[in-house]
């Protein structure tokens, strides 16, 4: 693009891409937003796995490249446009819980999101209906109910990635209700996970619940029945770019509420066991990844990038001062997440 604004290359139907695309609304940095498959993003950089979403940003040699990942592109655009309105919280043990549960958001709550939208007939219909035509509008029927055709076909054959299946389909589903249940009683006091702000926890959150409770039928059904202040408070996260901030806003250490907490300890109830026995697969070279998870059997592929995630929690937990860790110590005691960090 010829002016100053960043071209972000994504799609509607991918949560990370509502996720980041959110994050650029709020902090009020000029973006233009090129869906994927249309004749715009046709000339633009293309990264070297093609992943949503896509910032074009310069390198350190001023070559636009297109950059993918969300969770260290929204730190580099802290670093970019430290302009204020940040969506990291000053305070490094509160930071060092709200990116615990953006993880948890981005590699748990994502099969929540897989599940749903590939193992119930509705939804599948659904996707293969208004996928293919979010690429490109203009294309001929036939055109277009071939694509949904294949890709739902891909997709429901990738469910085994994620982890859905048969053993593991009742705890995925009960794992989400939960979810929902625990955001909206702390949405009740709290307009957002971190009190008064938005911190990358409810951007990670969102972009998850854009697809669960604002496309798929059958998870967007059980909020509205079970958390409708859940499925509008996502419609509000959406844009954010007219909220005003002050530091004071952010919740304080000495006052994280257990709605918050509880929160956590989902995270630990069912995200901490398997980042644990996902990394010892990876670690034995196991063809699968075996495990219990709140009391029932787990099994999936192993999956590398999530192994780096848990290496990428335990470096910024190790890189805390000795006090703020003891603080995040306190606050995770309890929870299943410690697990992650005991050494």
């Amino acid at each position: 693009m010829s002016d100053d604004r960043l071209t972000m290359v994504g799609a509607v139907g991918s949560p990370y891409s509502r996720k980041l695309r959110a994050i650029l609304r709020f902090r009020r940095i000029p973006y233009v937003w090129v869906h994927q498959g249309s004749p715009e993003a046709a000339g633009l950089p293309r990264p070297r796995v093609e992943l949503l979403p896509q910032l074009i940003l310069e390198n350190e040699s001023g070559v636009l490249k297109a950059r993918t990942d969300t969770t260290p592109l929204i730190r580099d655009l802290e670093t970019r446009f430290p302009v204020g309105r940040s969506v990291i919280p000053p305070d490094p043990a509160i930071a060092f819980l709200d990116a615990l549960v953006e993880d948890y958001a981005d590699e748990w709550v994502t099969k929540c999101m897989f599940h749903y939208r590939w193992a119930f007939a509705p939804d599948v219909a659904k996707a293969a209906e208004i996928l293919p035509r979010w690429f490109r509008i203009n294309q001929p029927e036939a055109s277009a109910k071939a694509a949904g055709v294949q890709f739902s076909e891909r997709q429901v054959s990738r469910l085994w990635v994620v982890g859905s299946n048969e053993v593991t389909a009742s705890l995925i589903e009960d794992s989400y209700r939960r979810l929902l249940a625990l955001l909206d009683a702390h949405l009740t006091e709290h307009r957002f996970l971190l009190g008064g702000r938005p911190g990358v926890s409810d951007f990670g959150l969102y972009g998850q619940l854009t697809q669960l409770v604002g496309f798929d039928p059958t998870s967007a059904a059980i909020a509205l029945e079970e958390a409708p202040r859940v499925a509008a408070w996502v419609d509000i996260v959406e844009e954010l770019s007219g909220v005003e901030v002050e530091e004071s806003d952010w919740m304080e250490r000495d006052a994280v509420p257990d709605t918050f907490r509880n929160v956590l300890t989902e995270a630990g109830r069912v995200y901490a066991p398997f980042l644990l026995a996902n990394a010892a697969a990876l670690a034995e070279g196991a063809e699968r990844v075996e495990c219990d998870i709140d009391g029932r059997r787990w099994v999936q592929k192993p999956f590398p990038y999530q192994g780096k995630c848990l290496q990428w929690l335990r470096r910024d937990y190790a890189a805390l001062v000795p006090s703020d860790r003891s603080c995040v110590d306190d606050m995770l005691r309890g929870t299943g997440c410690e697990a992650m960090f005991a050494t």
